[in-house]
């Protein structure tokens, strides 16, 4: 999937806390309790779903389970899970076979949102999300009518295409789980704010990720900036350590930070619980994007993984704040 957030940073944020992977079953129980998922058939459903986004998400559940209170959790697993079952749809096998199994999921799922069930085990619990925070409903559908963008994507050839790419594609997507953390996310301050956010973390990701695409065959550099800084495609097969390289890399990555430091005001608009949460999603990218510029033209050959030391202090730091809103949340008046 193309949005995301750094995939080697947030690798290394899965591996920060060693607590987490001790933590007894039991435990997503009481977050089912907290949530108020009486159901067996959906406590199932969702137990499916946490499995799954803890073995294929590792980064996004280690974040999630900590900094979250425990209510909200598994309706962002299962936004996720939503969102990474989509992306599977969209990125494997062949083009035209991708087509088409997108569009059945796109239908099955609009049409159970319509009729409000579905013998899905993915969709029951996503229904049960929205039933929960009904301005779900709207980002999912907003997301499906954007999925194509991806499965169409072959790359860019201007900014303004890039820019597009994030309107279309990256925003919604982030917006299916952005939306859980406020009641005020159709506000456009907020969204915003998300769009800084992701167009951030986007950007990031695609410099970041430039060995791995191209050797999947693909550049989501806009041509237009390669020109720009006089570098080819070629320049960045062969990991040719130029000073047009390492101009481009920089510019690149300081526009990403850039932008992700603006998007702090996310913060702003959501419930105090939640900030520890947001505010962990933009430090990770941002010291990722300082890890990456620090490579240099070596970013060509492997992407860039802050180091591990400050990724389990920011982790253990917000936790802190985390863990005080939830002393207070149960504090006896």
């Amino acid at each position: 999937m193309m949005v995301s957030t750094s995939g080697s940073a947030h690798q290394t944020l899965a591996r920060a806390p060693a607590t987490t992977k001790a933590q007894p079953v039991s435990t997503w129980n009481r977050v089912l309790d907290a949530a108020e998922i009486r159901s067996p058939h959906l406590r199932s459903d969702f137990t499916r779903q946490h499995k799954l986004v803890r073995r294929y998400k590792p980064q996004h559940y280690v974040a999630t389970r900590l900094l979250l209170p425990s209510a909200l959790v598994p309706h962002v697993v299962v936004a996720t899970a939503f969102m990474h079952h989509t992306d599977n749809l969209l990125d494997s096998g062949p083009r035209r076979g991708r087509a088409g199994a997108f569009a059945r999921w796109n239908e099955e799922v609009r049409e159970a949102l319509g009729m409000g069930h579905s013998t899905h085990p993915l969709i029951r619990p996503l229904l049960h999300a929205v039933a929960t925070h009904p301005c779900l409903a709207s980002h999912v559908e907003e997301f499906l009518d954007g999925a194509r963008t991806d499965l169409n994507f072959t790359g860019f050839a201007t900014e303004a295409d890039y820019q597009r790419y994030i309107d279309q594609y990256s925003l919604p997507a982030f917006m299916v789980i952005a939306n859980l953390l406020t009641p005020t996310a159709d506000s456009a301050d907020y969204r915003s704010a998300c769009r800084r956010y992701i167009d951030g973390s986007q950007r990031l990701d695609f410099v970041n990720d430039l060995s791995e695409d191209l050797r999947d065959g693909r550049l989501a550099i806009p041509l237009e900036t390669l020109d720009r800084h006089g570098v080819t495609r070629t320049d960045l097969e062969h990991v040719r350590d130029t000073a047009q390289v390492r101009a481009l890399l920089q510019d690149l990555l300081g526009q990403a930070l850039r932008t992700l430091a603006s998007s702090r005001e996310i913060t702003q608009f959501v419930p105090p619980a939640h900030r520890p949460l947001v505010r962990t999603l933009i430090a990770v990218e941002e010291r990722s994007a300082e890890a990456a510029m620090g490579k240099g033209a070596a970013l060509l050959a492997k992407p860039a993984r802050p180091p591990l030391p400050t990724m389990v202090a920011l982790l253990l730091r917000e936790y802190r704040h985390a863990w005080g809103f939830r002393r207070a949340a149960v504090r006896p008046i």
